[in-house]
C-alpha cells in the first residue's frame, strides 16, 4: 500500500464508499426485479408456456441510471452520491416526482462504515476484505427489508469468500471458518423448524441460515451467539419502536436479515472490546 497519512487512509475509503453506495442503491433495486423475472421465466418453462414477451427489467451493470417515474436518463451530474440528491432537493431533475430517501441514506451509510473499516483495520488486506463484507451486508440488509430476500447470489459469494480466506488465514482459521458456516447455518435452521412445528408458522426464512452462516465463516463459531444477541437486541428495539409509532402492524412480518447482518459488522468491528467489556463487567476474566 502507498505511504499516505492514516486520516487521508480514512477519507479515501469514505469516498469510495460514498461511490459503492451509489452502486448498491442499483443492487437493492434492481437484483430482486430481475430474480422475479427468472423465476416468472423458469415457471413458464416448467409449465410449457411460450415465453414472456415483456422485457426483462433493467440490469445491474449495463442499463445506466434512470427516474423510476419519468424513465428519464440520468445525467452525470445526477449521480454524484448524496449531494446530487441534496442539491435536487430529492426530486428528480426532469418531472419533479420525489426521490426516495433511500438512495442518499444507502450511500452515506456505506460511507460512513466504509471509513470506520479502514480506521479499525488501517490500510490493509484485511480493511479491504472487510469493505467487500461491509458493502455486500449493505445491500442485503436493503434487499431484506424492501422485499424480505436474502438473494443466493450474495449470501453465497460472503460464505465462499469467508471461507477462502480463512485459508490465509485472515480473520479466523479454516476450522474456525468451517465450523462456524455449520454452526450458523444449523442453529437457526433448529430454531425455525421447533417454531414450525410448535406454532404451524414459519418464523424466518431460509436466506437468515445463510447469512448467519456467511457471517460464521467469517467470523468462527464464537461470534455466533453474541451475533443472535445482538440481532434480536436491534430487531427488538427497532421493532418496538415502530409498533409504538404505529407505523407497523404487530401482525406484520418483519425481516431479520437486516438485524443480523447489523449485528455482524457491529461483532466484525468491535466484537473483541465488546466481549472484554462484558467480561470485565461481569467480573469474568
Amino acid at each position: 500500500m502507498p505511504d499516505l497519512p492514516f486520516a487521508l487512509w480514512i477519507t479515501i475509503a469514505g469516498v469510495l464508499g460514498l461511490l459503492v453506495g451509489s452502486f448498491l442503491n442499483v443492487v437493492i433495486l434492481r437484483l430482486p426485479e430481475r430474480m422475479a423475472a427468472g423465476w416468472r421465466q423458469e415457471a413458464r418453462d416448467v409449465l410449457e408456456m411460450e415465453a414472456d414477451a415483456t422485457p426483462l427489467p433493467p440490469g445491474i451493470v449495463r442499463e445506466p441510471s434512470h427516474c423510476p417515474q419519468c424513465k428519464h436518463r440520468l445525467a452525470a451530474s445526477d449521480n454524484i452520491p448524496l449531494f446530487s440528491w441534496l442539491l435536487l432537493r430529492g426530486r428528480c431533475r426532469y418531472c419533479k416526482a420525489a426521490i426516495s430517501i433511500q438512495y442518499p441514506l444507502v450511500e452515506l451509510l456505506s460511507g460512513l462504515l466504509s471509513a470506520v473499516i479502514v480506521w479499525k483495520f488501517g490500510p490493509t488486506w484485511v480493511a479491504l476484505a472487510g469493505l467487500v463484507f461491509t458493502w455486500t451486508l449493505i445491500a442485503l440488509a436493503g434487499i431484506d427489508f424492501r422485499t424480505q430476500l436474502l438473494p443466493d447470489q450474495l449470501t453465497f459469494p460472503l460464505l465462499w469468500l469467508g471461507l477462502l480466506l480463512s485459508l490465509l488465514p485472515m480473520f479466523v482459521a479454516a476450522p474456525s471458518a468451517i465450523i462456524g458456516a455449520a454452526a450458523g447455518y444449523l442453529s437457526l435452521w433448529s430454531v425455525y423448524w421447533l417454531f414450525k412445528l410448535l406454532t404451524g408458522k414459519e418464523g424466518m426464512g431460509y436466506g437468515d441460515f445463510k447469512l448467519l452462516a456467511a457471517l460464521g465463516a467469517w467470523m468462527g463459531p464464537v461470534s455466533l451467539l453474541p451475533v443472535i444477541l445482538l440481532s434480536s437486541l436491534i430487531g427488538a428495539l427497532v421493532g418496538g419502536s415502530l409498533i409504538a409509532l404505529r407505523r407497523h402492524q404487530r401482525e406484520l412480518p418483519m425481516p431479520f436479515g437486516p438485524f443480523i447482518a447489523a449485528a455482524g459488522w457491529v461483532w466484525l468491528v468491535a466484537g473483541d472490546g465488546l466481549l472484554q467489556g462484558y467480561m470485565q463487567f461481569t467480573g469474568l476474566r
